[in-house]
């Protein structure tokens, strides 16, 4: 297998959400720039699909460069609001048919430097993790490929995005890579496999290893692209994909949550 990057409150309405970008009642209206987030994507069957949804419900512009099609990458961030870096079957570890992971990590590092509003999938939390001065490395408990829990930490509560949340999740695995945490980086979610399954780094920056952005077109996607992949996981591809209605109607309320208060730190807006 091919080494992969792979109770709560209330969620606001779009009229709300942009209602932090508007003046009080009564009072002049005053112009803001719109809001750009800049999402990198390696390979087209891995879009941001629910993210990319929340940031356009947020007001935020989209900025989606597909690395696969040639697309180009700012060597800096500025003029963008946030970063969305998505998962890819590249090695995080080696420049060979990824050629732009040196300029991947160096936005990813001054992201968390400046405070941008910054999340990385799968692959991206690799990046993420070694933009910290972590190691990316093949997980020792093989790959982990389908529907299964993360356990949230403790830290979770006081956590941006993961506050209120269940202690338990269930979400969509694909990786066969696994890292270290960078120094100073916050646990936020572990399973029995693999501890490091999400982490803050930074005040701004998360890194998932699972796929919390994904409904029953995105897993289609990813089962025409690496269907052999599925094989590795519980039942399958075919039991991977029968078991995807049930997982994404549960996840749906956390995903809405989570990727919305992420959506409003891009748009300049409260998480909370």
């Amino acid at each position: 297998m091919r080494r992969r990057g792979t109770g709560g409150s209330q969620n606001l309405t779009t009229r709300q959400i942009s209602g932090y970008r508007e003046a009080a009642p009564g009072a002049a209206h005053n112009v803001h720039p719109v809001r750009r987030c800049l999402v990198v994507q390696h390979v087209g069957a891995e879009r941001a699909f629910a993210i990319e949804e929340a940031l356009r419900d947020a007001g935020v512009a989209v900025d989606t460069r597909r690395m696969f099609a040639g697309d180009p990458l700012p060597s800096e961030m500025a003029g963008l609001d946030g970063l969305v870096v998505m998962g890819g079957p590249m090695s995080a570890t080696s420049d060979e048919g990824f050629a732009t992971r040196s300029l991947e990590l160096a936005l990813l590092a001054g992201a968390v430097a400046s405070g941008l509003p910054t999340l990385g999938i799968c692959l991206g939390a690799q990046l993420l993790a070694m933009a910290g001065g972590a190691g990316v490395y093949a997980g020792r408990s093989g790959p982990e490929v389908g529907w299964g829990e993360v356990v949230l930490s403790p830290e979770c509560r006081s956590d941006l995005l993961f506050f209120d949340m269940p202690n338990v999740l269930t979400v969509l695995h694909w990786h066969g890579d696994t890292f270290d945490l960078p120094a100073r980086a916050v646990h936020l979610a572990a399973n029995e496999r693999y501890a490091n399954q999400a982490f803050r780094l930074g005040s701004a920056a998360w890194g998932l290893q699972f796929h919390l952005e994904v409904d029953g077109p995105a897993v289609e996607a990813l089962l025409d692209a690496f269907g052999g992949e599925a094989d590795a996981g519980p039942g399958g591809r075919a039991g991977l994909a029968s078991a995807t209605p049930e997982a994404v109607a549960a996840l749906a309320p956390a995903r809405q949550r989570i990727l919305g208060r992420f959506a409003r730190l891009v748009s300049g807006g409260p998480a909370r």
